[in-house]
Protein backbone atom coordinates (compact mmCIF):
# COMPACT_ATOMS: atom_id res chain seq x y z
CA UNK A 1 0.00 0.00 0.00
CA UNK A 2 3.08 2.06 0.90
CA UNK A 3 4.22 4.05 -2.32
CA UNK A 4 8.20 3.65 -3.32
CA UNK A 5 8.87 7.18 -3.13
CA UNK A 6 8.55 6.80 0.93
CA UNK A 7 10.73 3.78 1.05
CA UNK A 8 13.53 6.30 -0.30
CA UNK A 9 12.66 9.26 0.91
CA UNK A 10 16.41 9.90 1.99
CA UNK A 11 17.88 9.19 -1.01
CA UNK A 12 19.08 10.85 -4.21
CA UNK A 13 15.37 9.39 -6.19
CA UNK A 14 13.88 11.43 -3.51
CA UNK A 15 16.31 14.51 -4.22
CA UNK A 16 15.58 14.20 -7.81
CA UNK A 17 11.77 14.57 -6.96
CA UNK A 18 11.42 17.73 -4.49
CA UNK A 19 13.68 19.26 -7.55
CA UNK A 20 10.72 18.96 -9.62
CA UNK A 21 8.93 21.87 -10.24
CA UNK A 22 5.27 22.27 -10.42
CA UNK A 23 3.29 25.08 -11.61
CA UNK A 24 0.72 26.15 -8.67
CA UNK A 25 -2.63 26.79 -10.44
CA UNK A 26 -5.82 28.75 -8.66
CA UNK A 27 -9.11 27.22 -9.10
CA UNK A 28 -10.69 29.98 -10.24
CA UNK A 29 -10.93 30.59 -14.20
CA UNK A 30 -10.84 26.80 -14.48
CA UNK A 31 -13.64 25.68 -16.82
CA UNK A 32 -16.25 23.15 -14.84
CA UNK A 33 -18.15 19.97 -16.32
CA UNK A 34 -21.77 20.53 -16.09
CA UNK A 35 -22.92 17.29 -16.36
CA UNK A 36 -21.22 14.14 -17.33
CA UNK A 37 -19.66 10.75 -15.55
CA UNK A 38 -17.54 9.90 -12.89
CA UNK A 39 -15.21 8.49 -14.92
CA UNK A 40 -13.25 11.23 -16.24
CA UNK A 41 -12.06 13.81 -13.30
CA UNK A 42 -10.22 16.34 -15.87
CA UNK A 43 -10.27 17.69 -19.44
CA UNK A 44 -7.31 19.73 -20.38
CA UNK A 45 -8.00 21.35 -23.96
CA UNK A 46 -9.67 17.90 -25.71
CA UNK A 47 -7.81 15.46 -24.00
CA UNK A 48 -9.67 13.83 -21.14
CA UNK A 49 -8.06 12.25 -18.06
CA UNK A 50 -9.51 9.87 -15.86
CA UNK A 51 -10.31 9.29 -12.21
CA UNK A 52 -8.23 6.16 -11.99
CA UNK A 53 -5.08 8.32 -13.41
CA UNK A 54 -5.83 10.69 -10.90
CA UNK A 55 -6.11 8.17 -8.11
CA UNK A 56 -2.61 6.31 -9.47
CA UNK A 57 -1.01 9.66 -9.49
CA UNK A 58 -1.93 10.19 -5.55
CA UNK A 59 -1.00 6.93 -4.87
CA UNK A 60 2.53 7.44 -6.51
CA UNK A 61 3.24 10.98 -5.50
CA UNK A 62 1.65 10.55 -1.06
CA UNK A 63 4.25 9.99 1.59
CA UNK A 64 0.74 9.77 4.50
CA UNK A 65 -2.75 8.98 4.32
CA UNK A 66 -4.76 11.04 2.10
CA UNK A 67 -7.56 13.36 3.43
CA UNK A 68 -10.77 14.82 1.76
CA UNK A 69 -8.97 18.18 2.12
CA UNK A 70 -6.24 17.39 0.16
CA UNK A 71 -7.54 16.05 -3.01
CA UNK A 72 -7.74 20.01 -4.27
CA UNK A 73 -4.05 20.29 -3.53
CA UNK A 74 -2.92 16.92 -5.84
CA UNK A 75 -5.44 17.69 -8.60
CA UNK A 76 -3.35 21.07 -8.58
CA UNK A 77 -0.03 19.64 -8.67
CA UNK A 78 -1.24 16.60 -11.28
CA UNK A 79 -3.02 19.35 -13.78
CA UNK A 80 0.93 21.47 -13.17
CA UNK A 81 2.46 17.84 -14.34
CA UNK A 82 -0.14 17.39 -17.04
CA UNK A 83 0.67 21.06 -18.24
CA UNK A 84 4.25 20.76 -18.24
CA UNK A 85 4.41 17.35 -19.84
CA UNK A 86 2.83 19.23 -22.55
CA UNK A 87 4.97 22.07 -22.81
CA UNK A 88 8.01 19.51 -23.07
CA UNK A 89 5.89 17.77 -25.86
CA UNK A 90 5.48 21.13 -27.78
CA UNK A 91 8.94 22.22 -27.76
CA UNK A 92 9.91 18.80 -28.54
CA UNK A 93 11.84 18.27 -25.19
CA UNK A 94 13.78 14.78 -25.45
CA UNK A 95 16.53 12.52 -23.84
CA UNK A 96 18.33 10.23 -25.69
CA UNK A 97 19.65 6.80 -23.97
CA UNK A 98 23.16 7.43 -24.42
CA UNK A 99 22.65 10.84 -22.33
CA UNK A 100 20.27 9.35 -19.70
CA UNK A 101 23.18 7.03 -19.38
CA UNK A 102 25.64 9.67 -18.66
CA UNK A 103 22.92 11.20 -16.22
CA UNK A 104 23.12 8.60 -13.96
CA UNK A 105 26.53 7.72 -14.14
CA UNK A 106 27.21 11.15 -13.13
CA UNK A 107 25.61 10.51 -9.99
CA UNK A 108 27.60 10.67 -7.00
CA UNK A 109 25.67 7.91 -5.18
CA UNK A 110 26.27 5.36 -7.59
CA UNK A 111 30.06 5.45 -7.60
CA UNK A 112 32.82 3.68 -6.20
CA UNK A 113 36.41 5.11 -5.78
CA UNK A 114 35.64 7.87 -7.97
CA UNK A 115 33.79 5.80 -11.10
CA UNK A 116 30.44 4.57 -12.05
CA UNK A 117 29.65 1.36 -10.12
CA UNK A 118 26.74 -1.45 -11.55
CA UNK A 119 26.72 -2.78 -8.14
CA UNK A 120 26.06 0.49 -6.21
CA UNK A 121 23.70 1.63 -8.68
CA UNK A 122 21.73 -2.15 -8.47
CA UNK A 123 22.12 -1.87 -4.38
CA UNK A 124 20.61 1.56 -4.64
CA UNK A 125 17.18 0.17 -6.60
CA UNK A 126 17.35 -2.88 -4.42
CA UNK A 127 17.19 -1.25 -1.05
CA UNK A 128 14.69 1.56 -2.13
CA UNK A 129 12.42 -1.48 -4.04
CA UNK A 130 12.44 0.36 -6.95
CA UNK A 131 12.98 -1.25 -10.46
CA UNK A 132 15.53 0.26 -13.02
CA UNK A 133 12.87 0.86 -15.43
CA UNK A 134 10.34 3.53 -12.67
CA UNK A 135 13.77 4.94 -11.62
CA UNK A 136 15.01 5.88 -15.19
CA UNK A 137 11.49 6.84 -16.36
CA UNK A 138 11.40 9.32 -13.35
CA UNK A 139 15.08 10.66 -13.91
CA UNK A 140 14.25 11.13 -17.41
CA UNK A 141 10.90 13.25 -16.95
CA UNK A 142 13.08 15.60 -14.33
CA UNK A 143 16.12 16.23 -16.73
CA UNK A 144 13.24 17.09 -19.42
CA UNK A 145 11.51 19.32 -16.56
CA UNK A 146 14.95 20.95 -16.32
CA UNK A 147 15.85 21.48 -20.00
CA UNK A 148 11.80 22.72 -20.17
CA UNK A 149 12.81 25.70 -17.38
CA UNK A 150 16.40 25.97 -18.94
CA UNK A 151 14.58 27.00 -22.09
CA UNK A 152 12.58 29.52 -20.46
CA UNK A 153 14.65 31.23 -18.06
CA UNK A 154 18.42 30.30 -19.48
CA UNK A 155 20.48 32.48 -20.99
CA UNK A 156 19.21 35.86 -18.66
CA UNK A 157 22.21 38.17 -18.13
CA UNK A 158 21.60 41.31 -16.10
CA UNK A 159 22.74 44.70 -16.36
CA UNK A 160 25.04 46.13 -14.20
CA UNK A 161 22.45 48.47 -12.82
CA UNK A 162 19.70 45.22 -11.71
CA UNK A 163 23.27 43.62 -10.21
CA UNK A 164 24.22 46.93 -8.00
CA UNK A 165 20.76 47.11 -6.94
CA UNK A 166 20.70 43.59 -5.45
CA UNK A 167 23.71 44.02 -3.71
CA UNK A 168 22.47 47.49 -1.99
CA UNK A 169 19.55 45.92 -0.93
CA UNK A 170 21.12 43.84 1.22
CA UNK A 171 24.40 45.49 1.71
CA UNK A 172 23.27 49.24 2.08
CA UNK A 173 24.30 50.80 5.61
CA UNK A 174 21.51 52.57 7.73
CA UNK A 175 21.88 55.18 10.95
CA UNK A 176 18.83 54.19 12.50
CA UNK A 177 17.27 56.17 16.14
CA UNK A 178 15.00 53.66 18.10
CA UNK A 179 13.46 53.64 21.06
CA UNK A 180 12.50 50.64 22.86
CA UNK A 181 8.84 50.59 23.40
CA UNK A 182 8.94 47.69 25.90
CA UNK A 183 10.26 50.63 28.18
CA UNK A 184 7.62 52.50 27.72
CA UNK A 185 4.65 49.70 27.94
CA UNK A 186 6.58 48.85 31.27
CA UNK A 187 3.86 50.64 33.28
CA UNK A 188 0.94 49.69 32.14
CA UNK A 189 1.48 45.47 31.70
CA UNK A 190 1.94 45.06 35.51
CA UNK A 191 -1.22 43.77 36.10
CA UNK A 192 -3.47 43.27 39.33
CA UNK A 193 -5.01 39.90 40.85
CA UNK A 194 -8.24 40.81 40.04
CA UNK A 195 -7.42 41.95 36.44
CA UNK A 196 -5.72 38.51 35.77
CA UNK A 197 -8.74 36.89 37.08
CA UNK A 198 -11.21 38.89 35.30
CA UNK A 199 -9.38 38.15 31.94
CA UNK A 200 -9.44 34.40 32.73
CA UNK A 201 -13.42 34.44 33.43
CA UNK A 202 -13.98 35.93 30.42
CA UNK A 203 -11.55 33.59 28.23
CA UNK A 204 -12.39 30.55 29.84
CA UNK A 205 -12.80 28.68 26.82
CA UNK A 206 -9.38 29.95 26.14
CA UNK A 207 -7.84 27.92 28.37
CA UNK A 208 -9.98 24.62 28.09
CA UNK A 209 -7.55 22.70 26.53
CA UNK A 210 -8.33 19.13 24.02
CA UNK A 211 -6.24 16.49 25.21
CA UNK A 212 -6.13 13.17 23.03
CA UNK A 213 -4.53 9.82 24.89
CA UNK A 214 -2.87 7.66 22.50
CA UNK A 215 -0.80 4.57 22.28
CA UNK A 216 2.25 4.96 20.44
CA UNK A 217 4.98 2.71 19.16
CA UNK A 218 8.16 3.32 16.88
CA UNK A 219 8.26 0.81 13.98
CA UNK A 220 12.21 0.38 13.92
CA UNK A 221 14.28 -2.49 12.21
CA UNK A 222 14.99 -3.86 15.22
CA UNK A 223 11.32 -4.39 16.01
CA UNK A 224 10.66 -5.63 12.67
CA UNK A 225 13.30 -7.71 11.34
CA UNK A 226 15.32 -8.44 14.13
CA UNK A 227 18.05 -6.12 12.05
CA UNK A 228 19.25 -2.59 12.10
CA UNK A 229 18.95 -2.63 8.36
CA UNK A 230 15.99 -1.25 6.34
CA UNK A 231 15.62 -4.00 4.65
CA UNK A 232 13.75 -5.22 1.63
CA UNK A 233 12.11 -7.58 4.56
CA UNK A 234 11.19 -4.15 6.51
CA UNK A 235 9.58 -2.46 4.09
CA UNK A 236 7.49 -5.71 3.44
CA UNK A 237 6.64 -6.13 7.13
CA UNK A 238 5.93 -2.15 6.79
CA UNK A 239 3.16 -2.38 4.09
CA UNK A 240 1.78 -5.61 5.99
CA UNK A 241 1.07 -3.54 8.81
CA UNK A 242 -0.52 -0.42 6.75
CA UNK A 243 -2.36 -2.62 5.11
CA UNK A 244 -3.74 -3.88 8.45
CA UNK A 245 -4.82 -0.57 9.96
CA UNK A 246 -6.58 0.11 6.27
CA UNK A 247 -8.45 -3.29 7.50
CA UNK A 248 -9.14 -1.63 10.40
CA UNK A 249 -7.14 -4.18 13.20
CA UNK A 250 -6.03 -2.32 16.77
CA UNK A 251 -2.67 -1.81 17.62
CA UNK A 252 -2.80 -4.67 20.11
CA UNK A 253 -3.59 -6.69 17.44
CA UNK A 254 -0.70 -5.22 15.23
CA UNK A 255 1.27 -5.47 18.26
CA UNK A 256 0.90 -9.12 18.74
CA UNK A 257 1.04 -10.32 15.61
CA UNK A 258 4.72 -9.15 14.87
CA UNK A 259 5.96 -9.17 18.45
CA UNK A 260 6.25 -5.50 18.62
CA UNK A 261 6.26 -5.01 22.20
CA UNK A 262 4.19 -2.51 24.38
CA UNK A 263 3.49 1.18 23.28
CA UNK A 264 3.90 4.53 25.07
CA UNK A 265 0.75 5.46 26.44
CA UNK A 266 0.50 9.86 26.16
CA UNK A 267 -1.72 12.32 26.01
CA UNK A 268 -0.91 15.44 24.80
CA UNK A 269 -2.99 18.47 23.37
CA UNK A 270 -2.59 20.39 20.05
CA UNK A 271 1.05 21.79 20.97
CA UNK A 272 2.53 18.75 21.84
CA UNK A 273 2.28 19.34 25.36
CA UNK A 274 1.46 16.93 28.14
CA UNK A 275 -1.12 17.66 30.70
CA UNK A 276 1.75 19.43 33.11
CA UNK A 277 2.41 21.36 29.63
CA UNK A 278 5.95 20.44 29.17
CA UNK A 279 6.17 19.55 25.28
CA UNK A 280 7.05 15.83 24.57
CA UNK A 281 8.79 14.19 22.23
CA UNK A 282 6.21 14.20 19.67
CA UNK A 283 7.30 17.54 19.37
CA UNK A 284 10.81 17.31 18.49
CA UNK A 285 9.30 14.26 15.87
CA UNK A 286 6.83 17.13 14.26
CA UNK A 287 3.93 14.11 15.08
CA UNK A 288 1.27 16.46 16.77
CA UNK A 289 -0.65 17.52 13.58
CA UNK A 290 -0.51 14.15 12.47
CA UNK A 291 -1.77 12.87 15.71
CA UNK A 292 -4.44 15.62 16.06
CA UNK A 293 -6.00 14.57 12.77
CA UNK A 294 -7.08 11.09 13.30
CA UNK A 295 -10.49 10.67 13.95
CA UNK A 296 -12.50 8.33 16.47
CA UNK A 297 -13.89 6.52 13.68
CA UNK A 298 -10.66 5.22 12.53
CA UNK A 299 -8.29 4.97 15.74
CA UNK A 300 -5.55 3.51 14.93
CA UNK A 301 -3.07 5.03 11.92
CA UNK A 302 -0.09 4.14 10.17
CA UNK A 303 2.27 7.56 9.91
CA UNK A 304 5.63 8.11 8.37
CA UNK A 305 7.79 11.03 9.55
CA UNK A 306 11.39 12.27 8.56
CA UNK A 307 11.90 8.47 7.71
CA UNK A 308 10.46 7.04 10.82
CA UNK A 309 7.48 5.27 10.93
CA UNK A 310 5.09 5.06 13.60
CA UNK A 311 1.90 3.16 14.83
CA UNK A 312 -0.71 4.93 16.93
CA UNK A 313 -4.43 4.29 18.40
CA UNK A 314 -6.20 7.17 19.76
CA UNK A 315 -8.13 6.20 22.87
CA UNK A 316 -9.63 9.10 24.56
CA UNK A 317 -10.61 12.71 23.31
CA UNK A 318 -11.58 15.00 26.36
CA UNK A 319 -11.63 18.87 27.05
CA UNK A 320 -9.92 19.56 30.27
CA UNK A 321 -10.56 23.13 31.88
CA UNK A 322 -7.69 24.57 32.86
CA UNK A 323 -7.87 26.37 36.23
CA UNK A 324 -6.38 29.81 37.45
CA UNK A 325 -4.50 28.75 40.07
CA UNK A 326 -2.16 26.36 37.93
CA UNK A 327 1.05 28.63 37.82
CA UNK A 328 1.63 27.21 34.54
CA UNK A 329 -2.38 28.80 33.46
CA UNK A 330 -1.38 31.66 35.81
CA UNK A 331 1.72 32.70 33.29
CA UNK A 332 -0.46 32.05 30.08
CA UNK A 333 -2.95 34.40 31.29
CA UNK A 334 -0.06 36.73 31.85
CA UNK A 335 1.30 36.63 28.38
CA UNK A 336 -1.63 36.61 26.50
CA UNK A 337 -2.79 40.21 28.66
CA UNK A 338 0.17 41.43 27.88
CA UNK A 339 0.38 41.01 24.66
CA UNK A 340 -3.00 42.23 24.29
CA UNK A 341 -2.32 45.04 26.06
CA UNK A 342 0.82 45.86 23.74
CA UNK A 343 -0.77 45.08 20.61
CA UNK A 344 -3.32 48.00 21.37
CA UNK A 345 -0.72 50.93 22.46
CA UNK A 346 0.87 49.64 19.12
CA UNK A 347 -1.87 50.04 17.26
CA UNK A 348 -2.15 53.40 18.50
CA UNK A 349 0.79 54.63 17.43
CA UNK A 350 1.11 52.92 14.23
CA UNK A 351 -2.50 54.78 13.11
CA UNK A 352 -1.18 58.05 14.29
CA UNK A 353 1.93 57.23 11.77
CA UNK A 354 -0.49 56.20 9.14
CA UNK A 355 -2.62 59.37 9.52
CA UNK A 356 0.74 61.53 8.67
CA UNK A 357 0.23 62.67 12.63
CA UNK A 358 3.79 61.21 14.13
CA UNK A 359 7.20 62.24 12.74
CA UNK A 360 10.21 63.11 14.09
CA UNK A 361 9.26 65.41 16.34
CA UNK A 362 6.99 63.50 18.15
CA UNK A 363 9.16 60.89 18.07
CA UNK A 364 11.80 62.90 20.42
CA UNK A 365 8.47 63.88 22.09
CA UNK A 366 7.71 60.37 23.37
CA UNK A 367 11.15 59.75 24.40
CA UNK A 368 11.10 62.88 26.99
CA UNK A 369 7.51 62.44 27.65
CA UNK A 370 8.47 58.41 28.60
CA UNK A 371 11.96 59.36 30.29
CA UNK A 372 13.56 56.57 27.82
CA UNK A 373 16.73 57.11 25.84
CA UNK A 374 17.29 57.20 21.87
CA UNK A 375 19.50 55.15 20.82
CA UNK A 376 21.83 55.37 18.09
CA UNK A 377 22.25 52.09 16.04
CA UNK A 378 24.75 51.64 13.01
CA UNK A 379 23.47 48.49 10.25
CA UNK A 380 26.31 47.50 8.41
CA UNK A 381 23.78 45.64 6.11
CA UNK A 382 20.67 43.16 6.40
CA UNK A 383 22.81 40.42 8.43
CA UNK A 384 23.83 42.57 10.73
CA UNK A 385 22.18 41.07 14.06
CA UNK A 386 24.85 42.09 16.45
CA UNK A 387 22.06 44.50 18.27
CA UNK A 388 18.77 43.32 17.30
CA UNK A 389 17.57 40.22 16.12
CA UNK A 390 17.71 39.40 12.76
CA UNK A 391 13.73 39.64 11.48
CA UNK A 392 13.97 43.42 13.39
CA UNK A 393 16.79 44.02 11.30
CA UNK A 394 14.83 43.16 8.04
CA UNK A 395 12.29 44.64 9.09
CA UNK A 396 14.25 47.87 9.37
CA UNK A 397 15.79 47.57 5.56
CA UNK A 398 12.05 47.74 4.06
CA UNK A 399 11.41 51.18 5.54
CA UNK A 400 12.65 54.51 3.26
CA UNK A 401 15.09 56.85 4.82
CA UNK A 402 13.57 59.88 6.94
CA UNK A 403 10.54 57.90 8.38
CA UNK A 404 8.99 56.67 11.24
CA UNK A 405 7.68 53.11 11.97
CA UNK A 406 7.18 50.46 14.57
CA UNK A 407 8.74 46.77 14.67
CA UNK A 408 8.19 44.17 16.95
CA UNK A 409 9.28 40.42 16.81
CA UNK A 410 6.53 38.02 16.47
CA UNK A 411 6.21 37.31 19.86
CA UNK A 412 5.80 41.03 20.62
CA UNK A 413 8.85 40.41 23.54
CA UNK A 414 10.58 43.29 21.62
CA UNK A 415 9.18 46.39 19.95
CA UNK A 416 10.67 49.26 18.72
CA UNK A 417 9.92 52.89 17.24
CA UNK A 418 12.19 53.32 14.77
CA UNK A 419 13.61 56.42 12.74
CA UNK A 420 15.83 56.34 10.12
CA UNK A 421 18.40 58.71 9.73
CA UNK A 422 20.59 58.15 6.93
CA UNK A 423 20.65 55.42 4.22
CA UNK A 424 24.25 55.23 2.71
CA UNK A 425 23.96 53.35 -0.35
CA UNK A 426 26.80 50.89 -1.84
CA UNK A 427 27.97 49.16 -5.04
CA UNK A 428 30.73 46.48 -6.20
CA UNK A 429 32.94 46.44 -8.26
CA UNK A 430 32.72 44.23 -11.30
CA UNK A 431 35.84 41.96 -10.92
CA UNK A 432 35.14 40.19 -7.50
CA UNK A 433 33.77 37.08 -6.05
CA UNK A 434 30.76 39.08 -4.42
CA UNK A 435 29.65 40.30 -8.21
CA UNK A 436 29.69 37.14 -9.52
CA UNK A 437 27.49 35.82 -6.55
CA UNK A 438 25.27 38.80 -7.16
CA UNK A 439 24.92 38.79 -10.67
CA UNK A 440 23.88 34.79 -10.42
CA UNK A 441 21.08 36.35 -7.35
CA UNK A 442 20.21 38.55 -9.85
CA UNK A 443 19.49 35.64 -12.51
CA UNK A 444 17.21 33.89 -10.28
CA UNK A 445 15.54 37.11 -9.31
CA UNK A 446 14.40 37.55 -13.28
CA UNK A 447 13.72 34.15 -13.49
CA UNK A 448 11.11 33.63 -11.21
CA UNK A 449 9.66 36.51 -12.73
CA UNK A 450 9.61 35.19 -15.72
CA UNK A 451 8.45 31.96 -14.95
CA UNK A 452 5.81 33.83 -12.84
CA UNK A 453 4.80 35.28 -16.57
CA UNK A 454 5.22 31.41 -17.83
CA UNK A 455 2.38 30.55 -15.23
CA UNK A 456 0.15 32.81 -17.01
CA UNK A 457 0.79 31.93 -20.15
CA UNK A 458 -0.25 28.46 -19.27
CA UNK A 459 -3.39 29.62 -17.81
CA UNK A 460 -4.17 31.51 -20.66
CA UNK A 461 -2.70 28.65 -23.42
CA UNK A 462 -4.38 25.64 -22.20
CA UNK A 463 -8.24 25.14 -21.46
CA UNK A 464 -8.40 23.33 -18.23
CA UNK A 465 -11.76 21.54 -16.82
CA UNK A 466 -12.66 19.74 -13.64
CA UNK A 467 -15.35 17.31 -13.10
CA UNK A 468 -16.40 18.69 -9.83
CA UNK A 469 -18.85 15.63 -9.96
CA UNK A 470 -15.78 13.24 -9.96
CA UNK A 471 -14.09 15.19 -7.49
CA UNK A 472 -16.36 15.44 -4.40
CA UNK A 473 -16.76 11.34 -5.16
CA UNK A 474 -13.31 11.41 -4.84
CA UNK A 475 -13.44 13.29 -1.59
CA UNK A 476 -15.87 11.01 -0.23
CA UNK A 477 -13.65 8.25 -0.72
CA UNK A 478 -10.93 9.72 1.14
CA UNK A 479 -13.21 11.05 3.96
Amino acid sequence: MLGSIRKFSGSIYAKVLLAIIIIPFVFWGMGDFTSGGKNVVLLIDKEKYSTQQFVDFINKTKTEKVNADDIEEFLADFIGQKLIEKEIENFGIKLSDTSLSKLIKHQKKFKRDNEFSRNEYEKFLLENNITAVTFESLLSQQEKKKQLFDLIGGGIYPSKFLINLSYDNVNQKRDVRLINLTDVFKKQINFSQNQILDYFNKNKDKYSIIYKTIKLLELTPEKISTSNEFSDLFFKKIDEIDDLTMEGKNLDFISKKFNLGEPQLLSINEKGQDLSLKNTNLVKNDLVKKVFSIQENEPTAFLENKNKYYLVELTKTENIQKNIEDENVKNIVLLDLSIKTKRKMLAEIVDKINKNNFDKNDFEKLSKKENVNIQTINLNNRNDDKTLKIQIVNEIYNYPEKKVFVVSDLSYTENYLIYVNKIKNVTIGNDTDEYKRYLNLSQVKIANELLNTYDYHLKNKYKVDINYKALDVLKNYFN
